[in-house]
């Protein structure tokens, strides 16, 4: 394989070190914003390097950035909290320190926790101090007016004063298997709502959630390479099983409790909640997920009454930051106009966006102004703003993924484009301002080539920088995810293009393919409805096609495929339905049995299992063992409590009875994300080499 000049700009042998312990270069980089009403005050949280793990709360004001707490200054001497939250925050973070935190309605003040202990600090430079708390917190909520911290300990829900006593216990679990304040496991892992808690205007009562999971079926994860260690016992809401009984209520701070009602049965699953000055307003779902209604609470009696009933003959969309009410009360909500095919930004029932313009997400609204993330092109997101008189208007208009905090006329911009990530605070009557970034920059820039496929299909294609055309024939890497939860076939640098650009420099021409039911349009999210394994499949393989028509360098003798999560799956799937397009697959924490995956997210494309087993069967892996005859590899996190190692050890049974070989690389002690970073690693290296053997791809000339 030849070299040509100007070759070594990618050349970067250390990239899996760095990539690994700058945790995909994320450390160092501002995010969590947090802006004042006034818009002259900005919180955020920063780690001290790009190597640094460790997060600091700082505060941006009047142009300069100071530190409010460093957790290394802090003595912490609490229990650590054992709660699902707790974990799934540092495992969707991997970062320590200060993770998350919560700040009074002025923005004046936050509250933290370090170590179970609750803290506080105030932006007038004074020094954070400690908040005494009954036991290990969790989530602390500030009230609006900064005098109390609600917080859950030992599953009870309490309320202590900022400066210290009067803590009260509002809510005390009837059981073991109850817990008040806290989201139960679909709402944190596929409802976009992570919290079970939210104050009052007036800070007096709270919106409470009570979780009893007594019902759920208990799953026992034990660690293979620890037989002395007790196994850890959850309550995993599979497809088909029930949920936890979920309710709400109403208690305030002198000890009243009222239940908000609506029909529970018809409508399981509380899937936002929020307490505005118009009173509670939540949003309720049928299991089926086809009809979603907004409510109004009267917070003295309970009772509900109907804002706005949606329906989906499919599945009805929860966008992020919806419903919510503008200052005069106009309710706002993101429906899909079936007419336009487009998810619209409704004000009172009315669409205030133009057909086309996807809306993902409502980013916050301060008097009549609505923030709201959206796009035209699929593979971007911008931030917009709507006001009625003003109508829409854009924020961003670089291509790439932009999202924004705002209060008074300050917008912090964070920004994903094509030259890496950036913090602006964009300031009515001001220039332009970044939030300082201490990410390291990786060597590796990333050269994607967009291709427009067919019917839709969009992607990434890379190349070796040292690769010229005619060069000579490449083996080809299919590296996408492909499913619901995100598009990776962008025009920004976020660290899965910096993988897939390595890939390349090792000698393959890497494509990253967005096939249907990957964020889009409604129709197109809604195409794997009963079906999530062959479109999926099939739409890698025109992908592929599509191409290689372009780019006659491509090898289609020499196909392998990777993913993680739904891209193992697919990974997976590819080998085992399509040895005819893929050769070999690396396939990371797949989902090989739809049985095993929860109810909210499984049931939404593939209904009840009972009223249709087929969609499983046509959505599963398990059962297809028989038909491999590629190489395969798995690699599953055997603390996995997202998609339990189950799914591909149940799997790998299955080919070693039929006597079809593979490999499986466990990973002890790691969840679903791999978070040790030698793990991490060594992991692409192995991948590496794998893929090299069975591709008959050899090094490059430089390596």
């Amino acid at each position: 394989m030849g070299m040509v000049s100007g070759m070594n700009e990618n050349r970067e042998p250390e990239f899996p070190r760095r990539h690994a312990r700058t945790r995909k270069f994320t450390l160092g980089l501002p995010h969590g914003a947090a802006v004042s009403p006034d818009g002259e005050r900005v919180l955020f949280l920063r780690t001290g390097s790009g190597t640094d793990a460790v997060a600091r709360l700082w505060l941006y004001e009047g142009g300069a950035e100071r530190e409010l707490a460093d957790p290394a200054g802090l003595a912490r001497g609490g229990a650590e909290p054992e709660a699902e939250r707790v974990r799934r925050e540092r495992a969707r973070t991997r970062t320590a320190g200060i993770t998350s935190y919560t700040a009074d309605a002025g923005v004046r003040l936050a509250v933290f926790t370090l170590g179970g202990e609750l803290w506080a600090v105030r932006t007038d430079g004074s020094a954070p101090f400690r908040v005494p708390a009954a036991g290990p917190a969790v989530d602390p909520r500030l009230s609006p007016d900064g005098t109390r911290v609600a917080y859950v300990t030992g599953g009870a829900l309490h309320a202590v004063s900022v400066e210290g006593g009067d803590d009260r216990l509002l809510a005390a679990p009837e059981g073991p298997d109850v817990t008040y304040g806290l989201p139960e496991h679909v709402a944190a892992e596929s409802m976009h709502r992570d919290r079970g808690h939210w104050w009052a205007p007036d800070g007096d009562a709270l919106l409470v959630a009570r979780v009893d999971e007594s019902g759920v079926r208990r799953w026992h994860l034990s660690d293979p390479a620890d037989p002395a260690a007790e196994p850890r016992t959850v309550r995993y809401p599979a497809a088909g099983t029930a949920n936890a009984d979920v309710s709400l209520h109403v208690v305030t701070l002198a000890g009243r409790r009222t239940e908000v009602r609506w029909d529970r049965a018809a409508y399981e699953y509380l899937a936002t909640v929020r307490w505005d000055a118009h009173g509670p307003l939540l949003g309720v779902q049928s299991r089926d997920q086809r009809t979603l209604l907004t409510l109004a609470a009267d917070p003295d009696t309970g009772d509900t009454r109907v804002l706005a009933e949606t329906r989906d003959a499919h599945w009805t969309r929860l966008v992020p930051g919806t419903p919510a009410r503008s200052a005069s009360g106009a309710l706002l909500q993101v429906t899909n106009d079936t007419a336009t095919d487009t998810y619209r930004l409704l004000r009172d029932g009315e669409p205030v966006t133009p057909a086309g313009l996807q809306v993902r997400a409502v980013l916050g609204v301060a008097g009549e102004r609505v923030l709201f993330t959206a796009a035209e092109d699929p593979a971007e997101r911008h931030v917009w703003s709507y006001e009625p008189g003003a109508g829409c208007a854009p924020l961003t208009d670089e291509p790439g993924h932009h999202t924004a905090a705002a209060g008074g006329g300050t917008t912090v911009v964070e920004s994903v484009t094509a030259g890496g990530s950036a913090t602006r605070v964009l300031a009515a009557g001001r220039p332009p301002a970044a939030l300082a970034s201490r990410a390291e920059e990786p060597a590796i820039r990333p050269r994607p080539q967009r291709l427009d496929g067919p019917d839709g299909l969009c992607s990434n294609l890379f190349l070796p920088s040292w690769h010229s055309p005619g060069d000579g024939p490449l083996p080809v890497l299919c590296d996408p995810y492909g499913g619901p939860g995100l598009r990776l076939a962008v025009p920004a640098r976020g660290w899965w293009t910096l993988v897939s650009q390595w890939f390349a420099e090792q000698g393959f021409a890497v494509l990253v393919t967005d096939g249907r039911a990957t964020p889009g349009a409604p129709s197109w999210e809604r195409m794997n409805t009963g079906n999530k394994r062959d479109a999926a499949v099939e739409d890698q393989v025109r992908g592929l096609r599509a191409a290689a028509a372009g780019n006659p360098d491509l090898d289609l003798d020499r196909v392998g495929i990777r993913g993680w999560s739904f891209g193992g799956f697919l990974a997976a799937a590819a080998v085992l339905t399509r040895p005819d397009v893929f050769h070999a697959a690396v396939s990371g924490a797949p989902v090989t049995d739809a049985r095993l995956y929860d109810t909210h997210y499984q049931e939404r494309f593939l209904g009840d299992p009972e009223k249709y087993p087929e969609h499983y069967d046509r959505s599963s892996l398990v059962g297809l063992g028989h038909r491999l005859s590629r190489p395969l590899l798995f690699v599953h996190g055997l603390a996995d409590d997202n998609v339990v190692a189950a799914h591909t050890l149940r799997l790998s049974a299955e080919l070693l009875a039929a006597g079809r070989p593979h490999s499986v690389l466990p990973v002890p002690g790691a969840s679903h994300m791999i978070s040790d970073d030698a793990i991490a690693e060594n992991l692409l290296w192995f991948e590496l080499a794998f893929l090299r053997r069975e591709l008959n791809a050899g090094a490059p000339a430089y390596v």
